[in-house]
């Protein structure tokens, strides 16, 4: 029993399916009904059967055994038999037979001819046959039996008056034509039933399940929005009109947990832009400060007078401490600006020039490391804000030198890719397309651990304090590839990062048409 169960969850196992609410409440449907049209149709065609059956052995036991008793007397009964003076067996059914047993052999065995004084056709029985009907038991019941040259009949045995065995017999073509042609007709009406409602219960479920489908649509265009960050505005409610139902329900829930994702994110968005607006207040009421502190430090270096050795390493400290919070007082400022939506300047940029630029500052600084340039024959300009995405350039080779040990190598590679789906660079139909440039800053250093890669792009992120000086762009403070991100959005392009041990790769995708019109 218990292999029989693990056979049958291996087949339910194998068994795909429907994937919608829908499908699968319509293939219940169509299931249901089909069972129940089934057992409708069963339970039929069994009584049928039965009662046609009962009706036969009526018959068989109104022809008694006239016919089978005939047979020893060629066709005519003895006048003592059943008060039948004259015994004519005409009078039997066609198709009627009859068989006398001795002793279990059968001694005769007949069928009455079809057709009008047709008579009878004595029959040969084989061994099989023979044992067949010496299996009857003689109790004037009937029963169903096969004949190999008669085909299904329904025998009745009887003994007689000489202790011999007297079987009659009905076919039962007419019980087997009746019930094959109910089922026939049931499996039409039937199959016919189960197609409309089938039809009828797609449409119903359709219409049933309207407001969820809604819902399910309003779900997925939520999905699809990013939330992280700005102002969302959120898809219209499903507003469903009937509380009482399932669906109703479902649809008011899910309705009031938009409201209040979207009472969320707009406190999330006024706490965003209090912030982005008190950053760039703050770093512009910092510049001035900062730039006096730094001043008198100078000014108080210049002083011609002896001056304690202390002092002097004292005034030295706080005016490099103050050149860099002033560069993070203006990466701050910068990134207050970007996420506000400042514009850039919108100029043609030799790109190809900044890298070479950047390439040679990047060796002054870090002379023990090898710089590898792979640059395109041709200058690759892109439209943008010059001094910006040279600053992106600084701050993606000083990230490369710091992180490294001296001997690394550090490669730069710049290129334009053609569109996808258009290596010609041709553009698809409606004009030409110009295409994606393509910087890369690959380095065989120990890469990024792995517990930084997902937030490296975030600011004030920090891989570790290996760093022996003060970087350019706001490196130290862990604002250098924030604004590598954030300079790359706002030339309409990206920045993403491969890192493996040996192996560190970040990639700045910029559009060659600039990403948006041009002034």
């Amino acid at each position: 029993m218990r292999g029989l169960v693990r056979r049958a969850r291996r087949l339910l196992s194998r068994v795909s399916l429907p994937h919608t609410l829908r499908a699968r409440l319509t293939a219940g449907l169509v299931v249901l009904l089909a069972v129940s049209c089934a057992a409708v149709g069963v339970a039929a065609v069994v009584e049928l059967d039965g009662f046609l059956t009962g009706r036969l052995d009526q018959q068989l036991r109104a022809a008694g055994v006239r016919f089978p008793a005939s047979l020893e007397h060629g066709g005519t009964l003895p006048s003592d038999h059943d008060g039948d003076e004259d015994g004519d067996t005409r009078r039997q059914a066609p198709g009627t037979f009859g068989a006398r047993l001795v002793a279990g052999a059968v001694t005769n065995a007949a069928v009455v001819a079809s057709g009008h004084g047709a008579g009878t056709v004595t029959l040969s029985l084989s061994a099989r046959d023979a044992r067949r009907l010496a299996a009857l038991p003689a109790d004037g019941e009937g029963r169903t039996t096969e004949l190999s040259s008669l085909g299904d009949y329904r025998m009745m045995a009887i003994r007689g008056r000489d202790g011999d065995v007297l079987v009659t017999g009905l076919p039962t073509e007419s019980v087997e034509a009746a019930v094959h042609r109910l089922e026939l007709v049931a499996a039409i009406v039937f199959g016919a039933a189960l197609a409309v409602a089938g039809i009828a219960g797609a449409l119903w479920v359709r219409w049933s399940l309207r407001p969820l489908s809604r819902v399910a649509a309003t779900a997925t265009r939520v999905s699809e929005l990013s939330l992280s960050s700005g102002e969302v505005a959120l898809p219209p409610r499903v507003r469903e009109s009937d509380p009482r139902s399932e669906v109703g329900r479902v649809a008011g829930a899910f309705d009031a947990m938009l409201g209040h994702v979207e009472d969320a994110l707009t406190k999330r968005h006024a706490s965003e832009e209090r912030l982005r607006s008190f950053a760039a207040d703050a770093s512009h009421e910092l510049r001035t400060p900062v730039a006096s502190i730094r001043g008198h430090a100078e000014l108080a270096l210049l002083h011609p007078d002896p001056v304690p050795r202390k002092v002097v390493r004292a005034l030295e400290r706080i005016e490099a401490e103050a050149a860099r919070m002033g560069e993070v007082v203006d990466d701050l400022l910068l990134l207050a600006r970007l996420d506000a939506g400042r514009p850039l300047e919108r100029r043609p940029v030799d790109l190809t020039r900044l890298v070479l630029d950047a390439v040679t500052d990047a060796q002054a600084a870090g002379p023990g490391h090898r710089w590898a340039l792979e640059l395109s024959e041709e200058p690759v300009t892109v439209p943008g804000d010059a001094h910006r995405l040279h600053q992106v350039l600084a701050n993606l080779l000083a990230n490369a030198r710091l992180h490294t040990p001296a001997g690394s190598t550090v490669t730069i590679s710049l290129k334009t890719d053609a569109p996808a789906g258009d290596e010609a660079g041709t553009g698809t139909a409606g004009g030409t397309v110009s295409g994606t440039v393509v910087l890369e800053v690959h380095d065989d250093g120990p890469g990024v651990p792995a517990d930084i890669r997902p937030k490296v792009f975030e600011r004030f992120t920090r891989a570790d304090r290996r760093r022996t000086e003060d970087v350019g762009g706001g490196a130290g403070a862990g604002l250098g590839l924030s604004i590598v991100a954030a300079v790359a959005e706002a030339h309409g392009g990206s920045v993403t990062l491969v890192s493996h041990p040996c192996s560190t790769t970040f990639t700045v995708r910029l559009p060659a048409d600039g990403g948006y019109s041009p002034d």
